[in-house]
């Protein structure tokens, strides 16, 4: 009898939950989108782009939550940058642009090159 090897991806075994801190989330997303958009393993590419949907799922709720004050210091800057980035839609339309994206991505319904381009416009997306 042979022993099949399943080998899991490290990122669809993070957990995480309602209660995960957003930043922690929020990283996870990114982390997820590029890794996705990197993957040439059709399989890994939805399994990250459902767990990506998971998660996306879980920050929106909080987008407009007050900074914890534990986390204030680490993400205030003295100094503004010098320019800011031309697609700024505000929180809630970025988070449903993503969740809208996954949702398309998981049905599988695009020709291999317009899928690749999809995967990687949710990358820039979430990043």
């Amino acid at each position: 009898m042979a022993t099949t090897l399943t080998q899991t991806h490290p990122l669809l075994s993070v957990p995480f939950n309602a209660d995960t801190d957003f930043t922690v989330l929020a990283d996870c997303c990114e982390k997820l989108a590029e890794t996705q958009a990197e993957s040439y393993d059709p399989a890994l590419k939805i399994a990250l782009c459902g767990r990506l949907a998971a998660a996306l799922a879980l920050l929106k709720p909080g987008l407009h939550d007050s900074i914890p004050p534990h986390l204030k210091d680490s993400l205030t800057v003295d100094t503004l940058p010098k320019t800011s980035p031309r697609f700024a839609p505000d929180a809630d339309t970025l988070c449903d642009y993503c969740l809208t994206l996954t949702q398309l991505l998981l049905c599988r319904m695009f020709p291999p090159q317009m899928e690749e381009q999809l995967f990687w416009l949710l990358s820039e997306l979430v990043e």
